[in-house]
């Protein structure tokens, strides 16, 4: 079973890129558990959206504890999220402008950094950055399908469709 860690700040778009990938795992015919996590429910404030994904039902219903992949939405809450949810073995893709090797004083974890803004930006997304973090995260964890994941942002974004899936592709 695979176990997914999306976390931002209220208002970054968190919840909808785990609802976004939750569905693409869904449409690849996976089963896929999926609960969100709002602390104190503003905008700003650190949430959380889990998946659980499996090739068969899934019925663990407990929350999950240390995670397989984390993709972070600002590397401000990398410090927490890796002593909270990580171990050597989680990938951690982070949403940050700096370098990796930024944060190796964290330990040694799987650390991966993706210029979010820089290609949201790009794309003329403004600071909209989920599609351009599920395109990087999907490739850097190897799924779900590219292909599937642009399906599913084409169906759902409300507007700039192409740009949405330009920043994906990236």
């Amino acid at each position: 079973m695979l176990e997914i860690l999306i976390q931002g700040r209220g208002g970054q778009g968190a919840q909808t890129a785990g609802n976004l990938l939750a569905r693409t795992f869904f449409a690849e015919g996976k089963y896929v558990q999926t609960f969100a996590s709002y602390g104190g429910a503003r905008r700003g404030t650190p949430v959380n959206s889990f998946l659980r994904v499996d090739d068969q039902p899934i019925r663990r219903r407990c929350s999950i504890e240390r995670a397989a992949a984390i993709l972070c939405f600002d590397d401000s809450l990398l410090p927490g999220l890796v002593s909270q949810f990580a171990d050597s073995d989680t990938l951690i893709v982070v949403n940050s402008r700096r370098p990796a090797e930024t944060f190796r004083s964290l330990g040694d974890y799987k650390i991966i950094t993706i210029d979010g803004i820089g290609v949201a930006q790009k794309n003329d997304m403004g600071r909209i950055v989920n599609s351009a973090l599920l395109g990087a995260f999907a490739g850097v964890l190897g799924q779900p399908s590219i292909d599937k994941l642009n399906q599913v942002v084409a169906e759902t974004a409300p507007v700039k469709k192409q740009e949405n899936l330009a920043a994906c592709g990236e």
